[in-house]
């Protein structure tokens, strides 16, 4: 990129530093739960608190369109590979599909007796894998929404689920501090990752298809080998519970957000720490949680079933009124590598630069 600076000749601007914030996005009413770059545009779509997903363009911070379906909190959101739809979910215990250009909705999916805390996409755009705190992970048919297989490997709710490239596995978490992988097709569990000493929230696969990466309310990331079933590596940079993470397109590093306010970047292999960020640090009084079957901690709002440590009937007590709650709850990486995006207890979204390191 170039600049003028009067008559002077044009001279080659410096990219800005990593971690630089480029814009925040300020539209949410409520905290911010998910945050997924579009695989084929410059477009994130954001999950909310506020019972919304908002899609707007990250380069420009326009609003393209807003997605009021769903009755309670959205926990998740996930574009199809092609990008051409959406799966949201959410505290109103269902899945909706629907057309990411309109917001048209195409399908609700019911399958679900809890809260739905999370979903993904086969890599075919065929098929949609949704995890929540009935304890289940629950596989159907993206265009009909029929169900094909339940899977309750899990001893809590299901907090994190994801697909591997090649179709064949799938990856899921929970608040009984397991990861584990199994069949797609048959449910048959493969491996069973232990290790995590508190809640895991959710769970990524390398680009490469070798490594899966897991944040959790143990304050760690621990990236797992899917051949051997062993721990790589542990990073314990953060000082709170890790809401969320992500890799980097290249797969050299992982960026994670927690409620210590922080976004931090290690490299995926080694965990040596790269650079971090603060985010999420301005954040409004969290809301009196009055059902105990819902809330578990401070911050946490009625309907979400996305909580930190238990969720939904794992819930304890009621949250005291006066607790001020900060954090990052959702991180992505943009698919060229240059750019991440956060969002979190604050309402807003933040894009940052990450040039330099995502994409070489």
């Amino acid at each position: 990129m170039l600049r003028s600076s009067g008559s002077r000749m044009l001279q080659p601007q410096m990219p800005p530093a990593p971690g630089t914030k480029l814009y925040i996005y300020r539209n949410h009413t409520d905290a911010v739960n998910a945050v997924e770059w579009s695989p084929t545009s410059t477009r994130i779509a954001s999950a909310s608190d506020d019972k919304t997903v908002h899609v707007w363009d990250a380069t420009t911070g326009s609003h393209v369109l807003m997605y009021k379906g769903h009755a309670g909190a959205v926990n998740a959101v996930a574009w199809s590979p092609d990008g051409t739809k959406m799966a949201s979910a959410s505290g109103d215990k269902t899945v909706h599909v629907w057309n990411a250009a309109s917001g048209v909705h195409l399908l609700t999916y019911k399958g679900q007796s809890g809260a739905v805390n999370a979903v993904a996409w086969s890599s075919d755009n065929l098929h949609l894998v949704s995890g929540g705190q009935d304890g289940t992970a629950q596989v159907w048919n993206a265009a009909t929404g029929a169900h094909l297989l339940t899977y309750k490997g899990h001893a809590g709710s299901v907090s994190g689920v994801a697909w591997s490239h090649d179709g064949k596995y799938i990856v899921s978490c929970g608040t009984d501090q397991t990861v584990q992988v199994w069949e797609a097709a048959t449910g048959k569990l493969v491996h069973t990752y232990t290790g995590h000493t508190a809640a895991v929230h959710q769970v990524r696969w390398s680009p490469d298809g070798l490594l899966i990466a897991s944040c959790s309310d143990d304050s760690s990331v621990r990236v797992w080998s899917v051949a051997t079933g062993k721990l790589v590596h542990t990073y314990r940079g953060h000082t709170k519970a890790v809401e969320s993470l992500d890799w980097s397109p290249n797969g050299k590093l992982i960026v994670s957000g927690g409620q210590d306010e922080t976004v931090q970047v290690c490299e995926a292999v080694t965990g040596t720490f790269i650079y971090s960020y603060k985010d999420q640090a301005e954040s409004e009084r969290a809301p009196r949680c009055t059902s105990a079957a819902l809330c578990t901690d401070a911050g946490s709002s009625q309907e979400t079933g996305r909580l930190s440590g238990a969720r939904g009937a794992d819930a304890a007590a009621p949250a005291p009124p006066d607790v001020v709650v900060r954090g990052v709850r959702g991180v992505a990486w943009a698919p060229n590598g240059n750019y991440t995006a956060s969002g979190g207890y604050n309402r807003t979204v933040t894009v940052s630069s990450s040039e330099g390191w995502g994409s070489n």
